[in-house]
């Protein structure tokens, strides 16, 4: 009578199932790599003589929390805006899940530059608050929030007012509606801009310095709004900023940028407290000599 705790050994002499070699048996047991939500792949992009992103590889997952830190003309903003494609690239390619950003296989399957439509699928996927708010000054804030779904993803008026409405209750200006940028406070036009990003139901977000412009008294209710979205959301989020407490607090992985390329990075603590690279830091050394 064979044992009901039988050995795979046992199994496969009786033909019922062949031996694992023990690199297999082990990789049986280990998790599955999580497949890139972002992912560039040795990207160029120069203007004239000045390389801006030099070869630049950076994969971003799924949910990931990524602060983008360092000096002036290293290549943050470009990053987002070559993402958004605001600005094209030179070389490499750009992949959000498993579409191509930029380039598209042909017939015989050679890959060529994309298409307006493929793009605009593509990029439909993320979502981008800039420095400046670019509100529409004669709509109110529901107007602005609405006027992109019902115009480009074909939303219906009534139910594009209602995720408005829910949007802008989200950020903290459900009693604005009816204000115009105007009437509203700097860090209030960006929580606009923020939910109108919202409305579009990216699966990335892009912020680029987002309270650069702001009063620091304003800075905060802005952030608010981005540590809910990042706690209360299953959003991925790149984010260019200044703000080292607030990328220490929020962010999974810091990317450190100097001269086009990802000179440092690693978790928070990793960059703040134990940066192994000498340029990073001279530049946290010089963030907290002007803070």
């Amino acid at each position: 009578m064979t044992s009901p705790l039988s050995t795979s050994n046992d199994l496969s002499r009786r033909g019922n199932l062949t031996p694992l070699h023990p690199q297999e048996a082990t990789a049986m047991h280990q998790p599955k790599a999580v497949k890139p939500i972002v992912s560039f792949q040795d990207v160029t992009k120069s203007y004239g003589n000045f390389t801006v992103l030099d070869h630049l590889n950076l994969d971003v997952t799924p949910g990931e929390k990524v602060a983008i830190i360092g000096p002036s003309g290293s290549g943050k903003s470009t990053l987002l805006r070559v993402l958004m494609t605001l600005e094209g690239i030179d070389d490499g390619l750009i992949r959000i899940e498993d579409d191509l950003l930029t380039h598209m296989p042909n017939r015989n399957g050679v890959l060529v530059p994309a298409n307006d439509r493929h793009i605009r699928r593509v990029r439909g996927k993320i979502g981008m608050v800039f420095q400046s708010f670019n509100l529409f000054p004669h709509m109110t804030a529901l107007q602005n929030v609405i006027e992109a779904p019902v115009q480009v993803l074909g939303m219906k008026p009534a139910e594009a007012r209602e995720r408005a409405a829910d949007l802008l209750e989200l950020v903290g200006l459900g009693s604005k509606l009816g204000h115009y940028p105007s009437q509203l406070s700097g860090g209030q036009q960006q929580r606009v801009a923020i939910a109108r990003a919202l409305a579009m139901r990216p699966k990335v977000m892009l912020f680029d310095e987002v309270t650069s412009a702001l009063d620091p008294e304003l800075c905060g209710e802005v952030l608010n709004v981005i540590r809910k979205l990042g706690a209360e959301h299953n959003l991925t989020m790149l984010m260019v900023t200044h703000q080292m407490g607030f990328a220490r607090e929020f962010a999974d992985r810091v990317c450190f940028f100097y001269k086009g390329q990802i000179h440092e990075q690693g978790t928070p603590a990793q960059i703040f407290e134990h940066p192994q690279q000498e340029r990073t830091c001279a530049f946290l050394s010089a963030v907290k000599e002007a803070n």
